[in-house]
């Protein structure tokens, strides 16, 4: 194996002044801070320092963004205007149609499963002997790779035409008489089956912050209304619940954001077939494996839609809490 010097070191010298670029830019910026900060001007200041931040996310989020959307509107290679026509794909093709109402499925049950079994469970183990260990339990899958649990849950689901089972769901329906099922080929089943994975995932993180909050609710207020007669039901709903509502949301939020940017899961166990595919691997593969940069561009912008009113609700709800705080 022969090393081509001359192309190292070119490579080495492009870093070099990269990195020289780099601490030339700074230091200038620090110059300029350091004699606006002298003469008191404060506004200046705080704009020489955005300025990098500011410039780092034009070039690479607000220029993407307005490209993947000029993208959506021209064919599979770029070369030619078609309008609307990739949107219509997308509502007028089965497997596109499919794609979208997989992936409401996705966010409507996934965030609401996930949030609501991690309050379930929080509340379950407050303030028991072991709380901890509980916690440390049900967290341990968060800190397994996406591809990682999707390896465990497909062995789980594992199928053999014929012979042993491999799969954990098949062992236990041969043990039982019956035959074995391949799970991740029926459809609509296993969309489900792959939902369980990410509730899986998420049930930790939901646990940990639902429970911190729990142990912010003023112990005052509940005994208050075991006083006025509340049995532990309607202390829930109407006590604990309203007091830890803006970590509900948070939670909800932050699930939904995952959720809807689900890639991993899906293309490693089932690779979007079989009527899994979901919109941000169906992103990749139209754009990547299919070579229609159109399509792909539209299945973004799609992806983006869905995310803008979460972050609108996120920003108001926020504000609100603000005013209330004051």
């Amino acid at each position: 194996m022969t090393v081509d010097i001359s192309a190292l070191t070119e490579r080495f010298g492009l870093l070099a002044v990269g990195l020289a670029a780099f601490v030339v830019v700074m230091l200038a910026l620090y110059g300029i801070a350091e004699l606006a900060s002298r003469r008191n001007r404060s506004r200046l200041v705080a704009a020489v320092f955005l300025f990098p931040a500011l410039l780092f996310l034009a070039v690479g989020l607000v220029y993407p963004a307005l490209r993947t959307l000029v993208m959506s509107f021209f064919n599979g290679d770029g070369t030619e205007f078609i309008g609307f026509d990739n949107y219509v794909w997308v509502f007028a093709d089965d497997s596109a149609l499919q794609t979208l109402i997989n992936t409401a499925l996705w966010i409507v049950i996934v965030p609401a499963l996930s949030t609501a079994l991690g309050l379930l469970y929080a509340v379950l183990i407050d303030g028991r002997r072991g709380e901890r260990v509980y916690k440390a339990l049900v967290f341990l899958p968060m800190g397994i790779s996406f591809v990682g649990a999707s390896i465990i849950w497909k062995f789980i689901y594992q199928y053999e035409a014929s012979g042993d089972q491999l799969g954990l769901l098949n062992q236990l329906l041969v043990w039982m008489g019956l035959d074995p099922v391949n799970w991740l080929n029926n459809f609509p089943s296993n969309n489900f089956l792959l939902m369980v994975v990410l509730i899986w995932i998420e049930v930790g993180f939901a646990t940990v912050v639902l429970s911190a909050a729990l142990k912010g609710v003023p112990t005052e207020i509940v005994e208050a209304a075991r006083i006025d007669g509340a049995n532990p039901s309607q202390i829930f709903w109407n006590v604990t619940v309203p007091s830890i509502r803006s970590a509900i949301v948070v939670v909800a939020v932050t699930v939904f954001i995952a959720t809807l940017k689900l890639f991993d899961i899906v293309r490693a166990m089932t690779g979007g077939h079989h009527g899994t595919d979901v919109l941000a691997h169906n992103m990749w593969d139209q754009a990547f494996r299919l070579g229609n940069d159109g399509r792909g561009a539209t299945m973004a912008v799609l992806l983006f839609a869905l995310v803008i009113p979460v972050v609108i609700y996120q920003v108001r709800n926020i504000r609100r809490q603000e005013l209330e705080a004051r």
